[in-house]
């Protein structure tokens, strides 16, 4: 993704991914589901922008376009995150998931979830492939 995607119109990506496609009207039924009450061109403005940016498409029937995401949910959190890390941690990856762990109290699936990931991190770690070949860390 080479374009970061502002608050609002994550939120609209995240109603695009959740239902693969909506009209601008099932968009701003949904925004206003999740507390942002907005007229019905603020959210078609919002869309031909995103589909400009080339976070969305769309395809018509009649007079009705229908909204689809074309940037993929991982990828865009995976960039949005980083780009988080760098700007507000200059990339300490320790300070982010310390700060990030005292904020929220986690569940036993989340927690086993960060210990797979860990260890996944772990084996994939230079330091660890150069101890199992041998060399110095």
């Amino acid at each position: 993704m080479t374009v970061a995607p502002t608050e609002r119109e994550l939120q609209a990506l995240k109603i695009l991914w959740q239902l693969e496609e909506a009209t601008v009207r099932q968009v701003a039924d949904s925004l206003a589901e999740r507390g942002e009450n907005l007229a019905y061109t603020t959210v078609l403005s919002l869309l031909q922008v995103m589909e400009q940016k080339g976070l969305v498409g769309h395809t018509t029937a009649g007079k009705t376009y229908t909204y689809h995401a074309k940037v993929q949910r991982e990828n865009t959190f995976r960039s949005l995150a980083k780009g988080f890390l760098e700007s507000v941690f200059d990339g300490a990856m320790d300070e982010y998931v310390i700060h990030a762990l005292q904020g929220k109290k986690l569940s036993a699936n989340e927690i086993q979830r960060l210990e797979e990931l860990i260890a996944e991190a772990k084996e994939k770690s230079p330091s660890r492939s150069r101890k199992s070949e041998g060399g110095r860390p």
